[in-house]
């Protein structure tokens, strides 16, 4: 098969055959059919605190058809098309049974979306709908990211929510903010790029990032905001989001930070905010995704920009480093 491997930082992606894998036990061999590149992609290829070994396949946004099942699978059949939640664990302990592997102590990052085959635990593959395409299937990973961010802040319905952030991990908090109650949505971003895509996603408002302010915010939600979700990941945000939420109100940081930050715990502390980090997701945020979708609300679609080839892939990343024009770019390995 062919694949896009990492094999140092500060060097490009190579695409490399390898031995077509073959699943063991429980696992299950997938064609994938897409691949989304994630931010967490370019920050582990890097980002030297992730030890990346060389030659990995990374991708964990990714969708494919069973092409192969081990000898001990059942749940999965070949023919299935699924969605893959990129969390290895040991499929016994408390937080396995409850399909939250990510809690699990064996827990590990699983990726090889990056590559034409990839095997995965029959545990990690949510078996799509029927009506679920596997280009959407490959979106139910960031999608789940934005739900869980949802279901952690414990969102009233009606509430003010302030998004900051128009990446992936940000349009996903917005859609579904918006789906799930939320009163205003307003998203702000480093540019006016995305504004009207966050409108797509839901947003009510979208802030001009050089006109922004507390008052500028409270205008647009009627209020300072219930809930600020951080999805950037980088310093002075988290500062930005505790000056901005009301007294009382919710933090919830999405985005992935590597880097040192600082803010003033007085101004949690006399406004007892509440700041309440996002990590993962559940299967269940996956199967909510997937379920949506089935519904017939492919709005989330419109975060998909771009696809691009194995061989395109390698440019198409690095270029992604760099403020760009792209929102979410698929792969298609098969192309």
């Amino acid at each position: 098969m062919k694949a896009a491997v990492f094999t140092m930082i500060g060097k490009p992606l190579s695409i490399e055959s390898l031995p077509d894998p073959a699943p063991q036990r429980d696992e299950v061999l997938v064609r994938v059919d897409r691949c989304g590149i994630c931010g967490s992609d370019l920050h582990m290829t890097a980002d030297p605190s992730f030890a990346v070994p060389a030659g990995t396949v990374i991708g964990h946004e990714w969708a494919g058809e069973v092409v192969e099942v081990g000898p001990t699978a059942q749940r999965v059949k070949r023919g299935d098309r699924v969605a893959v939640l990129p969390v290895r664990s040991c499929g016994r302990c408390p937080a396995c049974a409850v399909g939250e592997p990510a809690w699990c102590a064996e827990m590990r990052i699983d990726g090889g979306g990056y590559g034409q085959l990839a095997l995965a635990s029959e545990r990690q593959c949510l078996v799509l709908p029927r009506t679920v395409s596997l280009h959407d299937g490959a979106l139910i990973e960031p999608l789940a990211v934005g739900l869980h961010g949802i279901n952690v802040s414990e969102m009233p319905a009606g509430a003010r929510v302030l998004v900051i952030g128009a990446g992936p991990i940000g349009l996903a908090a917005t859609f579904w903010a918006r789906r799930l109650g939320a009163g205003v949505v307003a998203v702000t971003a480093s540019s006016m790029t995305r504004a009207e895509l966050a409108r797509a996603m839901g947003a009510s408002v979208f802030i001009d990032p050089a006109r922004i302010s507390a008052a500028q915010i409270q205008s647009a939600l009627r209020g300072p905001p219930d809930i600020v979700f951080e999805c950037v990941g980088k310093p002075g945000l988290i500062r930005q989001s505790l000056e901005y939420v009301r007294p009382r109100g919710t933090v919830v940081v999405l985005g992935l930070c590597t880097a040192l930050d600082s803010f003033v715990p007085f101004v949690a502390v006399a406004k007892e905010v509440r700041i309440q980090p996002a990590a993962l997701y559940r299967m269940r945020d996956f199967e909510i995704a997937a379920d949506v979708m089935d519904q017939g609300d492919v709005t989330p679609r419109a975060m998909v920009t771009d696809t691009v080839s194995l061989e395109e892939l390698p440019p198409a990343f690095e270029a992604l480093r760099r403020r760009s024009h792209q929102c979410k770019v698929l792969i298609d390995p098969w192309a």
